[in-house]
């Protein structure tokens, strides 16, 4: 089947939008035919060389769309299904039968190996040259995707296809940090660090919880004031004030609870020193492969914790599932956020984002 895609052949290549060959779908796979799909921060780092995929392939990990077939043994979706791509995962290891399939044990080659796992892909060109696939178990930079069908998440009734994409990554990663990890309770305190599309996720999440402070900290006057929109109780420009010193001041002493959402280790340090004895630091952005930070070793002994999420963790029918559903409610409001581009403007898309300009880019696609 022919298929468009935008596809990359090397480390910091722009994309270029081609025809390729899809593959039939297997055993306990699904063929999604992608409607939309998010542009996240971990496609770019992937151009980058710094998150290892090999080249040429396919990026695009927040798809949605409708199920198009299904291969022999499917049963938990069908043909016409509204569904987005959740998380790969292998469902038979320890953390899978856990309930946390987003640390699956094989989540490394799931998401960067680029093929199946017998080592085939799911795309190549018209002339038989394999192109790497199954980025984050899906490449949906394209206008269809090869899936492991247990992934796929269906949308409730009346749900827009065209921005449900990002529920799978940026957006269930800040919001999921909040209910599943930092878990704030009644009356306590939460700062922000970094008001992109996963920090404001976080800021919706916290104003969905027993929160009562809520700090959103960036040098972006604009994103803040849509942190106030979106529920922050206070915000701070680090341009015109020291965030730890600020938080205090806010906080009349440390923060419960912090999330580092800018992937800069400096930030890091920041978001761990704005939480106190017992307080906890949740770290969520993605720093480039090889980055190390440094704590104080006092203040942390007195009860800190620090602890890395990914993903928003649990699993993907829960929380995206959840994420839907508020956003119906109007709870969870993410479409404040989000820019239409269309395939063939993917490079433009990720500059955007790159640059602060838009805070979740979205390909919708041309069928």
């Amino acid at each position: 089947m022919r298929v468009t895609a935008a596809t990359i052949e090397q480390v910091n290549a722009p994309l270029q939008v081609e025809e390729l060959e899809i593959d039939e779908p297997r055993a306990g796979e699904a063929l999604v035919r992608i409607v939309a799909t998010g542009v996240c921060h971990t496609d770019a780092i992937a151009q980058e060389g710094d998150f290892p995929y090999p080249f040429p392939g396919v990026l695009g990990h927040e798809g949605a769309g409708v199920v198009e077939a299904v291969g022999d043994g499917v049963t938990n979706v069908a043909v016409g299904d509204p569904v987005v791509i959740g998380w790969p995962w292998c469902g038979e290891c320890r953390n899978c039968r856990e309930g946390q399939p987003r640390y699956c044990m094989m989540i490394g080659p799931l998401v960067g190996r680029g093929t199946r796992d017998d080592g085939s892909t799911a795309l190549r060109r018209p002339d038989g040259t394999p192109v790497h696939s199954h980025f984050f178990g899906q490449s949906s930079f394209a206008t269809h995707s090869i899936v492991d069908a247990k992934v796929l998440v269906k949308l409730p009734e009346g749900f827009p296809v065209e921005t449900a994409g990002p529920l799978a990554c940026g957006l269930a990663t800040g919001a999921g940090a909040v209910w599943n990890n930092a878990r704030p309770e009644v009356g306590s305190s939460i700062v922000v660090y970094g008001t992109g599309a996963v920090g404001l996720a976080a800021v919706m999440a916290a104003r969905n919880s027993g929160a009562t402070t809520i700090i959103a900290v960036d040098r972006h006057d604009s994103r803040l004031k849509l942190a106030r929109e979106l529920g922050a109780t206070d915000t701070i420009n680090v341009g015109e004030a020291d965030p730890v010193e600020a938080v205090q001041e806010i906080c009349g002493g440390h923060a419960d609870y912090s999330l580092e959402c800018t992937g800069n280790v400096n930030v890091l340090r920041q978001a761990a020193d704005s939480v106190g004895l017992r307080g906890r630091c949740v770290i969520i952005g993605g720093a480039p492969a090889g980055a190390e930070f440094t704590l104080d070793h006092m203040s942390t002994l007195w009860g800190k914790t620090v602890a890395g999420v990914l993903g928003g963790e649990g699993t993907s029918d829960r929380l995206i599932g959840a994420l839907a559903r508020l956003h119906l409610t109007g709870r969870f409001p993410y479409d404040k956020l989000v820019a239409r581009f269309k395939l063939n403007e993917v490079n433009d898309a990720m500059a955007q984002s790159a640059a602060g300009d838009v805070l979740k880019p979205i390909l919708v696609m041309d069928h």
